[in-house]
């Protein structure tokens, strides 16, 4: 006995109601869709592991050493303009400490943006 169309409509419409209780469909944006990308990431960061393995000493100071001149440079840069604003004025630290700490924030946010590329 094949099943009668009315009988496969409430089948359906018994799936909708499963779906619309369990979050929507897996394709619908948030819930599922959001742990599935993350699996994904995951998996691709594991499999580049396997390929790779795991980074060498030098690699790794080599990534110290970056991350230390990011935060540095833009320090220095700020010392050496604000000390030639200071000269220039004839004051004592006015624009050197400002710029300093504005040399420390744009540092630490490219540090911060060149951990967080891929």
């Amino acid at each position: 006995m094949s099943p009668s169309p009315a009988g496969k409509g409430s089948s359906s419409r018994g799936e909708d109601a499963a779906q619309r209780q369990a979050g929507g469909p897996p394709d619908a944006p948030g819930g599922d869709d959001e742990l599935a990308a993350g699996v994904r990431r995951r998996q691709a960061r594991h499999l580049r592991w396997l390929r790779e393995g795991e980074p060498t000493l030098a690699r790794q100071l080599a990534r110290v050493g970056v991350l230390g001149w990011l935060i540095a440079a833009p320090m220095l840069i700020g010392i050496f303009v604000g000390r030639l604003l200071d000269r220039a004025a004839g004051g004592g630290i006015f624009w050197t400490a400002p710029l300093l700490l504005a040399g420390l924030g744009l540092g630490c946010w490219s540090a911060w943006k060149w951990i967080n590329t891929p």
